[in-house]
């Protein structure tokens, strides 16, 4: 071995980051369930009495920037590649579902996954009661540890405005030898 190169048989882990944004829907239900559509839909949970938002999906940007960043750390392309409005299947698709897919995809070529770490920015809801809960759904969606912290942007931007939910992701892959 060389000095300084890496060993064949050394397993090096993968970073990816993802983002996703999404803008309150004006025309969502906020008094909507699980079952109906419109509401608001973040980390994997319905929150009633929140305002929805728009996406081709459940628009939950959580879920959303957890996928992308598996995406990214294994090299496949983003959320757009595997979901993207040209994929009429994945309208209306649950965060979760979208996750869990990823996952799947993430694994089939070749990778297992380490931790998924994400923050959200927004205003509203108030997160800290469900953390739990949230991170439970994402765990279980990625079959891996996810992380999640949420704050606020001090009234400035789109998130401070309240005119939307952004989030960020980091997640943790490595390869299967």
């Amino acid at each position: 071995m060389t000095a300084g190169a890496p060993d064949s048989r050394m397993v090096i882990p993968r970073t990816g980051i993802g983002i996703d944004v999404h803008a309150f829907d004006t025309e969502a239900l906020a008094e909507s369930s699980p079952q109906e559509p419109g509401g608001l839909f973040l980390a994997g949970l319905h929150w009633p009495g929140e305002r929805g938002l728009a996406g081709h999906s459940d628009g939950d940007p959580v879920a959303h920037a957890a996928a992308d960043a598996l995406f990214s750390a294994a090299g496949l392309g983003d959320l757009g590649t595997h979901f993207g409005t040209d994929r009429p299947e994945y309208a209306g698709a649950s965060g979760t579902t979208l996750l869990r897919e990823a996952a799947r995809i993430v694994r089939s070529a070749g990778f297992e996954i380490g931790n998924i770490a994400v923050q959200f920015v927004a205003r509203r809801p108030k997160f800290g009661p469900r953390r739990a809960e949230a991170e439970a759904a994402l765990t279980e969606a990625a079959g891996a540890p996810v992380s999640i912290s949420a704050t606020t942007s001090d009234g400035l931007g789109f998130t401070g405005r309240s005119e939307g939910i952004a989030a960020l992701a980091t997640a943790l892959v490595y390869p299967l030898q």
